[in-house]
């Protein structure tokens, strides 16, 4: 099976999206990067040169299975071991809203990276905001977790992300909404589950 289709199987369509993104040689860090399928896909496929960051035994092993050099740190220690500029992308996917110390991570990204890229659950789509209308804490495929078992520290909507980000001196380059592994391009903060953003230092 080439990467491509592994990549298709994993459920994951805000990968795609990041992937496009990447240019062939760029070199990336990849924070969180679980069994290491993005980049090994973008090994194989862009020639990329790059790390992951993950602190899971079993992931850090399915990394090493995947043919992907991985470090074992936790993020949360930030990315001290990594000099400025030391690579083109720094991508954060579907871990945002589980770091305790988001506006740090962000800053690091931005230092390590010459950009940086994140995906997150948004947490104004529709459903879950009708979920909370009727008094209870949302629950869907991209926040799967309970109230009481939710590993989610910091969620967030696109408008709280893009305020962060004018605030903070980041310019936002690019940004897709998705539901369901299509683009949306009307209301998005309404009708996407699913935000990817490419930025850089403003």
């Amino acid at each position: 099976m080439n990467a491509l289709a592994t990549l298709a199987l994993s459920g994951r369509a805000d990968l795609g999206a990041i992937a496009a993104w990447v240019p062939p040689r760029a070199s990336v860090l990849d924070l969180g990067c679980a069994d290491g399928l993005l980049l090994k896909y973008l090994k194989q496929s862009r020639e990329v040169r790059g790390y992951g960051i993950e602190i899971s035994d079993a992931n850090v092993l399915a990394c090493v299975k995947n043919d992907v050099n991985v470090i074992q740190s936790d993020l949360e220690a930030g990315l001290a071991g990594f000099d400025a500029g030391s690579f083109d992308y720094v991508i954060l996917s579907q871990t945002l809203q589980a770091m305790r110390h988001t506006e740090e991570i962000i800053m690091e990204m931005l230092r390590v990276g010459r950009q940086g890229i994140v995906s997150f659950p948004n947490f104004g789509y529709w459903p879950q905001r009708l979920q909370i209308m009727l008094g209870r804490m949302p629950l869907s495929d991209v926040l799967p977790y309970l109230w009481y078992n939710t590993p989610n520290v910091h969620l967030c909507t696109l408008a709280d992300f893009e305020d962060f980000c004018a605030t903070h001196s980041v310019r936002i380059l690019e940004r897709i909404a998705m539901q369901d592994g299509r683009r949306v391009l009307i209301a998005p903060n309404l009708r996407g589950s699913v935000a990817v953003y490419r930025f850089e230092k403003a």
